[in-house]
């Protein structure tokens, strides 16, 4: 057996070692949930077996609908190994591939408005449907411009956002999210319009995040200026959850007011909270009466992410200088939470980071809930 056969055997095992470890702390009791040792956010081999499980069959949140309000609008990015171009053509929205079927080069970059998308090394052109409209100087006789379109991935609309998938038999969708639209339906999600957007890239591993975001536990203390006045931990209530969200309440305190109108059909306890939840695997959303910030977490390897985080207000209730105030805010609650994160990520290389208790449901429920859904989707 040669070195990389020994290598890869020793990665497997690991692999499969760590696990059964993660199905042995998911079937902990449920008054006594553990966390995840510091391994499970570190070591690549384990990242690579995510990305080709939960990662690869999971529906990643890719953006807005109404930022591409045109036909012709698109936007690309890199989701694990597929550089995509989601674009509106006269049959809605969809993820296209952004790879060249001639010699496989990235064809767009950025975002804008288009009629078709030209090749910068060899001209091939593309309709925004995906068909080869032209490749010049082509003499080949087993060259067939049928077979030439670019690749597809499903791509769905829920909740005024886009879901692609990259796997070629995705999970039903609206399965995962069945009783989302109890929680959040109310606020009318398809009526926010975006008004900010930022992507950064964190040194932390994916599931960092999702955790960090979705538990109140740290919000007085890590926040303790910018959140905790009107979000503070001890009013945290765990919510919903689903086959493939989990959800809590980030209550205001009475004497607080209630931060925007909203949708008519909000009842008022639903105009003093902030509602946070997570589409898994990689979408952390805070929706409330005025406001709706959603991360979008796009993994790089171990210990790295890229975050496309967007801000969208309801119709037109905030004015200029209030979204200056609200972004501003959100910029300085990320830089908080990011700086406690990467200061985590090196760390959890300690052969004492062996993962510790978890608080109760208000505090914790929802990192127990992705915990539960990792082991499934592991397996």
């Amino acid at each position: 057996m040669n070195d990389q056969s020994n290598n890869l055997n020793i990665m497997a095992s690991r692999v499969e070692a760590m696990k059964q470890e993660l199905s042995t702390i998911a079937s902990a009791p449920t008054n006594a949930p553990q966390g995840l040792p510091g391994y499970f956010y570190t070591d690549q081999s384990y990242f690579e077996h995510e990305c080709t499980t939960v990662l690869k069959q999971g529906w990643h949140c890719v953006g807005r609908v109404d930022e591409l309000a045109e036909t012709g609008d698109y936007l690309t990015l890199q989701l694990l190994n597929e550089p995509l171009i989601i674009v509106r053509d006269e049959a809605g929205i969809k993820a296209l591939s952004n790879v060249c079927r001639h010699r496989g080069m990235r064809l767009a970059e950025g975002s804008g408005n288009t009629k078709r998308f030209t090749c910068p090394y060899h001209a091939w052109m593309y309709g925004t449907d995906g068909s080869l409209l032209r490749a010049s100087r082509m003499k080949n006789e087993g060259f067939d411009p049928k077979t030439c379109k670019l690749g597809e991935f499903h791509c769905e609309i829920r909740f005024g956002f886009i879901y692609v998938c990259l796997d070629g038999n995705p999970p039903d969708l609206d399965r995962r999210l069945d009783g989302l639209e109890d929680l959040i339906g109310a606020y009318e999600p398809e009526n926010y319009r975006i008004v900010h957007s930022d992507t950064e890239i964190w040194k932390t591993n994916w599931k960092c995040l999702v955790e960090n975001f979705m538990e109140g536990y740290h919000l007085s203390v890590v926040h303790p200026e910018t959140l905790h006045g009107y979000t503070p931990t001890g009013l945290s209530k765990k919510a919903a959850s689903g086959e493939g969200f989990t959800s809590y309440y980030a209550n205001y305190p009475e004497e607080t007011q209630s931060r925007g109108k909203g949708a008519e059909g909000l009842t008022k306890e639903a105009r003093h909270r902030s509602t946070l939840y997570s589409a898994f695997p990689c979408q952390v959303t805070s929706i409330a009466a005025s406001l709706l910030v959603s991360l979008m977490i796009r993994p790089i390897d171990a210990e790295s992410i890229e975050v496309r985080w967007t801000m969208s207000a309801y119709g037109d209730e905030l004015d200029e200088d209030t979204i200056k105030q609200r972004v501003s805010l959100w910029e300085d609650v990320n830089r908080e939470d990011r700086e406690k994160l990467e200061i985590m990520q090196a760390s959890f290389k300690s052969i004492h980071a062996t993962g510790g208790p978890l608080a109760g449901p208000d505090y914790e429920g929802t990192v127990h809930d992705f915990l539960l859904w990792l082991n499934k989707q592991s397996t």
